[in-house]
């Protein structure tokens, strides 16, 4: 029997992203400027297929040809008198829905490979319709229908090797081979953010060649631009090539996009930003795509704000390579006015952080903090809110903006009571209450000055150090600092397999420290009874996720597939771990006689066990992380991170306890856009599967078959890379 977590559950909840409204109120300029805009996010979206599985752009082709010849309703006919019920006819839906909602068939938060609820026997009903060329979709059938079912142990999750499925590395790449890339890769100054690793046998002799994502195909100058990266290399005695042309058809298709929309371009600012993306995306370029992020940082309250590129490296095993996003928003003018004044009172805030002053960035660049109505979000999932860009240098010296998405936030943490699980009935109410204005206050308070602080102590390459060496004190040795970064090292590339989950767990740590404070409440609009509520089911709500976080763990390997999730856990077990009553954890038996769990959090003791707590550990993750110390970084977080069936808790026993009470994460249905003569269109879809479906089938109708060919060529060409040993 299958484990019901790899399947999608037929009442999942599918909502539609609202953002007719701010759609209206643009100009037509600005329309046509969003309209171009979300064709390039949309095409560089189908990256993901590719960055994900290796059967995960074969069914994409699959679904698309099948839905562009009938619609769900239309099939649903074919499906009936072919003898599927109507239970198994939504379970297709609902497969098909996670594949586009996910850009491949492994969700996006947590890693989990997903497989159709409809017996494999069954699933050719839905290519019966197909009356054009039956031969070729079987032969897409076939090249994909054994991997779409597959539940091999190491199929089940993304990781690198033995632990799971990744294309960002060839099969027989290992943790030792994504080292020593990272080594070429920063001797080589070049970023991993847009590449993967293939490596090959020559004779005996281990070669690795490193893809750039481009549309230019050849290695050679281009336009007079002369990219030293580009050729063969010999490297600690192994070979490497550095070759072009990674998802060259659809990198090309965004620079023709980035450039219609330069023709509708508010400001220079923004048209140099284009020149500089399409430079990059064109020439694989992430030097160009940095220059185009300091453009970005001074657009300035754009009405239209976007972002595009390789820029998470959540999903890459080792941490360091960015999966391709890109968003298209509209400003929400008065959910950003308080985020205004948050930045307006950041530099009050920062001094309240619990490092020493040494350990802040020498001045807070004041960025732009925006709420936006999301109008596309093209990649594997949508987050509650971003911090960009993600380049450490311009980070720390330059700048960088926060958006708050408030239309996901909007549908995305509405709650129903009765699916509340682990909390008590008396908290549920409150709860349910004040979870979506906790949750933006902590959005607000993680991006900003979660993200947005702290210092990286940095030495270049000419010797010159960001800091005073001869006096910077360690506070958690009382000696002088002795690390620090050197040359290109970045904090992705000394911390990789952790670096995103530690990141993310040191600012949902600001968030719970500074939520703490009056002031920041205050600007939220919360005083008062309100803003202790408020505080109680933010902390409440931590510790609550940090339970929930154990679905993401995988016990067979002892890994995490949620960086969000492992940071909560470790929240909780930092919290449990202080003692005195702050938090209580239990396995009960709950009221169908089936194991449960209920975790209290004692509200008169936030403000002093907790704060004390999360002081400690804060400061510990900062100084680690300023200081470039691996192995104490490390050392700490993987301690809080482990899982185990000792100690106090079972935690391993509670695992079983969540994913016996886990509830599906919501999918989103977006609009489009067309243009209609001079004017452009919002076509927009009901929250369901089948809305799901048609959004996507329509967003791709002008060229699919050429799009599709593209699509399968470029899986077909690693098709061997991926298995091998």
């Amino acid at each position: 029997m299958v484990d019901s977590q790899y399947y999608l559950s037929n009442d999942i909840g599918i909502s539609a992203l609202d953002c007719g409204e701010a759609f209206r109120l643009l100009s037509p300029q600005e329309k046509m400027y969003a309209h171009n805009l979300s064709r390039a996010a949309w095409y560089g979206g189908l990256a993901v297929l590719l960055q994900t599985s290796p059967e995960s752009a074969n069914i994409f082709v699959l679904l698309q040809r099948i839905f562009r010849k009938q619609t769900p309703a239309q099939l649903e006919q074919v499906a009936t008198a072919a003898g599927l019920s109507s239970e198994e006819y939504q379970a297709f839906l609902v497969y098909a829905a996670g594949l586009y909602a996910n850009m491949g068939n492994y969700k996006s938060f947590g890693d989990t490979k997903f497989i159709p609820n409809l017996p494999k026997v069954k699933q050719p009903v839905m290519l019966s319709a197909f009356q054009e060329q039956p031969s070729e979709m079987e032969a897409l059938w076939d090249s994909c229908s054994g991997l779409l079912y597959s539940l091999e142990d190491r199929q089940k999750q993304l990781g690198l090797g033995d632990k799971g499925i990744t294309t960002y590395f060839s099969g027989n790449c290992c943790l030792e081979d994504a080292e020593l890339a990272q080594k070429f890769l920063d001797s080589k100054k070049l970023s991993a953010y847009n590449t993967r690793l293939f490596k090959k046998d020559n004779g005996g002799k281990a070669c690795y060649e490193v893809r750039l994502a481009s549309a230019v195909q050849k290695d050679c100058a281009v336009d007079g631009e002369c990219e030293s990266c580009c050729g063969s290399f010999s490297f600690e005695d192994k070979e490497f090539t550095v070759k072009r042309g990674d998802y060259g058809p659809l990198m090309e298709k965004v620079c023709h996009y980035l450039q219609e929309a330069q023709t509708y371009a508010a400001n220079e600012n923004q048209r140099k930003m284009l020149e500089e993306y399409q430079r990059s995306f064109t020439l694989g370029s992430v030097d160009a795509h940095k220059e185009g992020s300091r453009y970005w940082i001074k657009d300035k309250g754009p009405i239209v704000e976007s972002y595009i590129g390789f820029i998470e490296s959540y999903r890459d095993p080792f941490g360091s390579r960015g999966e391709f996003e890109g968003f298209v928003a509209v400003v929400n003018k008065a959910m950003s006015e308080r985020f205004a004044k948050l930045v307006s009172s950041a530099e009050v805030l920062l001094p309240e952080l619990p490092w020493p002053r040494e350990f802040e960035k020498d001045t807070f660049l004041k960025p732009d903090f925006t709420s936006l109505d999301v109008l596309t979000f093209a990649g594997s999932g949508i987050p509650a809110g971003i911090n960009i860009p993600n380049y450490d240098d311009i980070r720390q010296s330059e700048g960088f903006k926060n958006v708050s998405l408030g239309n996901v936030l909007a549908v995305a943490y509405a709650t129903q009571k009765e699916k509340l699980t682990f909390l008590k009935e008396e908290d549920k109410d409150l709860f349910i209450k004040w979870k979506g204005p906790s949750f933006e206050v902590q959005v607000g308070l993680h991006e900003l000055l979660g993200h947005g602080s702290g210092k990286l102590f940095v030495q270049d390459d000419q010797g010159k150090f960001n800091f005073d060496e001869s006096k910077v004190v360690n506070p958690e040795t009382g000696e002088p600092v002795s690390s620090w970064y050197r040359g290109s090292e970045t904090w992705d590339s000394k911390f990789s397999t952790i670096a995103s989950s530690y990141e993310e767990c040191r600012a949902e740590c600001v968030g719970l420290y500074l939520c703490l404070n009056k002031q920041a409440l205050s600007i939220f609009g919360h005083d008062e009874q309100d803003a202790e509520d408020v505080v109680y089911v933010n902390w409440l709500s931590m510790v609550r996720a940090g339970l929930l976080g154990l679905e993401f763990y995988t016990p067979e390997s002892k890994s995490w597939r949620q960086a969000h999730m492992q940071a909560r856990f470790v929240i909780l077990r930092v919290l449990l771990e202080a003692g005195e009553g702050l938090v209580g954890l239990e396995e009960v038996t709950g009221q169908d006689g089936k194991p449960d769990a209920r975790i209290t959090l004692d509200r008169s003791k936030i403000h002093t066990v907790g704060k004390n707590a999360i002081h400690r550990f804060l400061c510990k993750l900062q100084v680690f992380k300023s200081t470039a110390d691996v192995d104490g970084g490390r050392a700490l977080y993987d301690g809080y991170s482990t899982v185990s069936d000792s100690g106090a808790y079972n935690f391993l026993r509670l695992r079983e306890t969540v994913l016996l009470r886990k509830e599906a994460r919501k999918m989103f249905v977006q609009a489009n856009t067309r243009v209609s003569g001079d004017s452009v269109e919002l076509v927009e879809y009901e929250g369901s599967a089948a809305g799901l479906i048609c959004s996507f089938t329509e967003r791709f109708q002008e060229d699919a078959e050429q799009l599709e060919t593209n699509l399968l060529e470029l899986n077909k060409r690693d098709a061997t890379c991926w298995y091998q040993v």
